[in-house]
């Protein structure tokens, strides 16, 4: 699409550093701004393999402060655009030491909350790791394919970085992927089957959660493949989701469940 047909942004990427002596830095959020109307988003790392590569970087990472940022920054630009673009000025003025943004950037894209997770994974995300030529799944991918089809698809509007601690316990980091409203609550959240099993443990603790006080809500689970039969840790995934009464959607039938949402919402 011809750049002058689409918009117009500015972003700049947040820094850490633990040791300022040493002037080493590594990426940890990403800061967009809307250049016609103002509107702010920023994401930082909260998944623990993020968190963790800042560690391996920087052993001396303190990571109870790298946890607090998202809550933080969203109670510093979460209010009317005017306060939230006046705090901005100052914000350069006001970070830690330990903390710097980079110089502004221009782009141009169709999406803001797409393209603000596609600048975070080019510039923040940890790099996929490669075996055998073929990038392994991770969550980071998975979100980056859901964005692309639900983009494709012109799925309405959705939620995006869904806070739970309202529904869990104050301080929880989590943040469901997607939600939307349509009648009855609903959430979405990618879910690599491949990696860690506690990732399905948590999106299970938490549906039971939030289901004790919205018992109608729908939850979905978005996963790199469909469980495979003979694999133990996928039947276990499986299992528990099912308990839970979380459906999972696997990539491969991403565009048809795209297509059903996309007329449930209109």
């Amino acid at each position: 699409m011809p750049e002058e047909q689409r918009d117009v942004f500015r972003y700049r990427v947040l820094r850490y550093s633990p040791n300022a002596i040493r002037d080493e830095w590594v990426n940890i959020g990403v800061l967009l701004e809307h250049a016609a109307d103002g509107r702010l988003g920023m994401r930082l790392i909260e998944e623990p393999s993020e968190i963790a590569r800042v560690r391996r970087l920087h052993p001396q990472a303190d990571e109870s402060f790298l946890r607090a940022l998202p809550t933080e920054f969203e109670a510093r630009l979460g209010g009317p655009a005017a306060e939230a673009s006046a705090h901005l000025a100052k914000l350069d003025d006001t970070l830690s030491n330990a903390l710097q943004f980079s110089p502004h950037h221009g782009t141009y894209a169709d999406d803001f909350d797409a393209e603000l997770d596609r600048l975070f994974r080019d510039h923040v995300a940890p790099p996929p790791r490669a075996r055998g030529g073929i990038a392994e799944s991770t969550r980071a991918w998975i979100k980056a394919r859901i964005n692309d089809v639900f983009l494709r698809r012109r799925v309405p509007r959705l939620e995006r970085s869904i806070r739970v601690d309202e529904f869990t316990q104050p301080g929880d980091p989590l943040r469901l992927d997607y939600g939307y409203r349509n009648g009855v609550r609903g959430y979405l959240h990618a879910v690599a089957l491949g990696r860690d099993p506690s990732q399905a443990k948590v999106l299970a603790y938490t549906a039971e959660r939030i289901r004790a006080r919205l018992p109608k809500c729908e939850f979905t689970a978005i996963t790199e493949s469909g469980p495979a039969p003979g694999n133990p840790r996928h039947q276990f995934i499986e299992g528990l989701f099912k308990e839970q009464g979380i459906g999972i959607i696997p990539l491969n039938n991403l565009e048809r469940f795209a297509e059903e949402l996309r007329r449930r919402l209109q």
